[in-house]
């Protein structure tokens, strides 16, 4: 029985144990002890901050997109092409009439392309800044404000250089226009929100961060590239549309992407909104861009020059050559030397040099700071105009060369199948030059010297001038008669 009776105490103070336990568990913890980690519960109602920047952030990105909706444009191209029949050669071979039954068609087929784009309202009384892509060669353009509303707008001035381009539409009442920031302020990793029209899609906004800066190579080497990367969405369509900072301001005009599947892959670049900027000034007053010229050849430092000149970094640009009685040839600067420093800037490279010449007033005096038989030299250089740099550099490519080129007509092209800018047509020729040597007549359109692609008259008196005498080179040229292209080796002056 005495056994039986403690049992049952035992078994009561275990309950009472357990019991108390369990309370002092459920109870929140006293005093904290000196020197103990206190774990804090994580708040998931009202005061977390998480949340709380979250909702914070969309509030953001949601005014941005209000703000600047009414701004952004639909813009529909037209564009209207006569080409040759592709069976015309064909029609007079009796296999192929045997055979194929081939009927008598047109010498000349009309055919209709459609395309698709954005645009910015940059001023209340109209302009619109868009990418010279997608206006190039339109016969009609069509632009929708976010309203529904409908223009017929005209094209007021574009440049294929920069791949932008301004157009106008008419409307009696002020229309809503965005703003631009400074493109050179903006930081890698900064949140940006894109607006536009990809694949159709009215009023898409896209967010994302500026992924890098200073892209350069990206499109065709002779334009002026300095663009923003981005991880914003961007298909085809947002061209011309937008990239804005979380303030609500245009530092970037979306342009290109990097993709292998023709869609969205993560990899967007914007045209930055100063260079933009400028260029839309310029096309708005003048309706063409002025550009500055400092009258040098220049090329990136390579690893192996560095340490022939005996430098510590590949920043700058390599002096190859200098046009006689240029800008530069005027103020001392040599073959040889290296810029690094442009108006007070540090020189990156070649590329980031001609963007800044090509912004700098002509006429202005521009402190240049080189660096020649390992001493820093500073010239003081007057800018010069790029247009009229043409013409010198001109003479130099008529005597290496035998030859003088003009822009191709709206015909020729048409005729050749060729882009906006494509090409140059050859002008005049030394019956004893080198082209004409190697055959090429009068007409006949030049593509392509070397791996240098040949996109205006710039371009090549620009890849001429650096020609040494005696070098061989290989010209992609198309056949003014037949219209068939092909390759000829020519040996320089």
């Amino acid at each position: 029985m005495k056994r039986y009776t403690l049992f049952l105490m035992l078994i009561l103070v275990f309950t009472i144990t357990v019991a108390a336990c369990s309370k002092e568990s459920a109870t929140p913890a006293g005093p904290s002890v000196p020197g103990a980690i206190q774990a804090e519960a994580p708040k998931h109602a009202e005061g977390n901050t998480y949340q709380d920047g979250q909702a914070y952030f969309r509030g953001i990105i949601t005014k941005v997109a209000t703000d600047n909706i009414p701004a952004v444009v639909h813009i529909e191209v037209t564009q209207r092409q006569e080409v040759e029949n592709p069976y015309l050669p064909f029609e007079g071979d009796p296999f192929f009439r045997r055979f194929f039954d081939m009927p008598q068609g047109p010498r000349k087929f009309k055919r209709e392309l459609k395309g698709l784009g954005t645009g910015m309202i940059i001023k209340d009384n109209g302009f619109i800044l868009t990418n010279n892509h997608v206006v190039a060669g339109a016969t009609q353009i069509q632009v929708i404000l976010s309203n529904g509303n409908q223009y017929e707008a005209k094209v007021v001035g574009t440049d294929p250089k920069t791949d932008l381009a301004v157009i106008k539409i008419t409307e009696k009442e002020k229309l809503p226009f965005v703003t631009f920031g400074d493109s050179d302020k903006v930081q890698v990793g900064e949140w940006v929100v894109a607006i536009g029209h990809p694949r159709g899609l009215d009023q898409t906004v896209t967010q994302g961060i500026i992924s890098a800066k200073h892209r350069q190579g990206i499109t065709d080497p002779n334009t002026y590239q300095d663009f923003l990367q981005t991880d914003t969405a961007i298909n085809p369509g947002n061209s011309g549309g937008p990239l804005l900072n979380l303030d609500g301001q245009v530092i970037g005009v979306n342009s290109v992407i990097a993709s292998e599947s023709g869609g969205f892959e993560g990899i967007g670049f914007a045209i930055p909104s100063n260079m933009a900027v400028y260029i839309s000034n310029a096309l708005m007053e003048k309706g063409k861009v002025q550009r500055g010229w400092l009258g040098l050849t220049l090329q990136d430092l390579t690893f192996d020059r560095m340490k022939s000149l005996k430098l510590s970094s590949t920043k700058g640009a390599y002096v190859m050559d200098v046009a006689k009685g240029g800008p530069s040839d005027k103020a001392g600067i040599r073959t040889g030397d290296v810029i690094l420093s442009y108006d007070g800037k540090d020189i990156a490279d070649s590329g980031e040099l001609r963007n800044m010449v090509a912004g700098t007033a002509i006429g202005s005096e521009v402190k240049v700071g080189v660096l020649r038989d390992g001493k820093k030299l500073a010239f003081t250089v007057r800018i010069g105009d790029l247009s009229e740099a043409a013409k010198i550099m001109a003479t130099s490519a008529r005597g290496k060369l035998g030859a003088e080129v003009r822009p191709l007509t709206d015909a020729e092209r048409e005729r050749y199948g060729l882009e906006q800018d494509q090409g140059v047509a050859v002008r005049w020729l030394d019956a004893k030059g080198p082209l004409a040597a190697s055959g090429i007549e009068i007409d006949d359109v030049i593509l392509q010297i070397d791996d240098q692609t040949i996109d205006g008259v710039e371009t090549f008196t620009t890849a001429a001038n650096v020609l040494k005498a005696g070098q061989t080179i290989t010209i992609l040229v198309v056949d003014h008669r037949s219209g068939q292209s092909g390759t000829i080796q020519v040996r320089v002056k």
